[in-house]
């Protein structure tokens, strides 16, 4: 089943179970993802491209809720939080710290990577291979230990 199937799916159980919030945030990803596929001029995007538009819309949330907490906005912290957890049912399984490890230390051994220097190019390899299954800034943290 695609991600839209799913979607679409959720949507009509949000609609009968009369679910706003969770109908609020199937609707937007829907847009997000039809969005997407106007803009590559595409019928129908692949998984891949829709994890990406679902990864985009979980790091703007977290972005948001950071931004909400450090300005005491406790009413849109605890919103977006239920947006936030919505979106994650979506999301692949996310991998463990150890398992992130090992892809981070085969990739820095695969591009034959010394310093902090090569912190891009470590990014860069690695990105692609756990692209919806960790955080960008977990996998930076990562990088930046084991490259010391």
């Amino acid at each position: 089943m695609t991600l839209l199937e799913k979607l679409n799916q959720d949507m009509k159980q949000a609609m009968k179970n009369k679910d706003k919030q969770t109908l609020s945030v199937i609707r937007m990803v829907k847009a997000s993802i039809q969005n997407e596929s106007i803009k590559l001029g595409k019928e129908t995007l692949s998984e891949d491209e829709e994890l990406t538009v679902l990864s985009r819309e979980v790091k703007q949330r977290k972005d948001s809720l950071q931004e909400f907490k450090s300005a005491g906005r406790d009413d849109l912290v605890e919103k977006t939080e239920s947006e936030l957890n919505i979106l994650q049912e979506y999301m692949p399984e996310q991998l463990s710290n150890e398992e992130l490890e090992e892809i981070i230390q085969s990739t820095i051994k695969e591009v034959n990577a010394a310093s902090k220097k090569d912190i891009g190019k470590v990014m860069s390899a690695v990105m692609p291979k756990v692209k919806g299954k960790a955080d960008g800034s977990q996998i930076n943290k990562i990088v930046q230990k084991q490259l010391n």
